[in-house]
């Protein structure tokens, strides 16, 4: 399974973008899915995970009411709307294809990785 996630850029705070994750087979329609980021210098944490079908949602306290994720499985495609950007969202944001349904919080609960995209918020 190959994730190829795209969107990211330079913003100014306050602003917005949106990442796309393809996913390049069609075994992710029934597998949950999720984003994840990892900030410079730090550890990769957990923003968003969905359910295969869509219906479910689980965020991160940080990004709840800013960030929205969304998949269209017609289209294997995976989404993150991010608003009110802050600097402290600056991170490479990862997709990621959950074991079976699963859309946890947890990184060990993925086993297919896209190979990020950067997103700097700075004025």
């Amino acid at each position: 399974v190959q994730l190829q996630a795209s969107g990211g850029g330079l913003v100014q705070p306050g602003g917005s973008l949106r990442l796309t994750c393809t996913v390049a087979k069609r075994t992710s329609s029934n597998n949950g899915m999720g984003w994840f980021r990892q900030p410079p210098g730090k550890e990769r944490e957990f923003v968003a995970g969905i359910s295969w079908r869509g219906g479910d949602t689980r965020y991160a306290d940080s990004v709840k009411g800013r960030f929205t994720i969304s998949r269209d499985n017609a289209k294997n495609t995976l989404y993150l709307q991010m608003n009110s950007l802050k600097p402290e969202d600056t991170a490479v944001y990862y997709c990621a294809v959950g074991r079976g349904a699963s859309y946890s919080s947890t990184a060990g609960s993925y086993n297919y990785w896209g190979q990020g995209t950067l997103v700097t918020v700075s004025s």
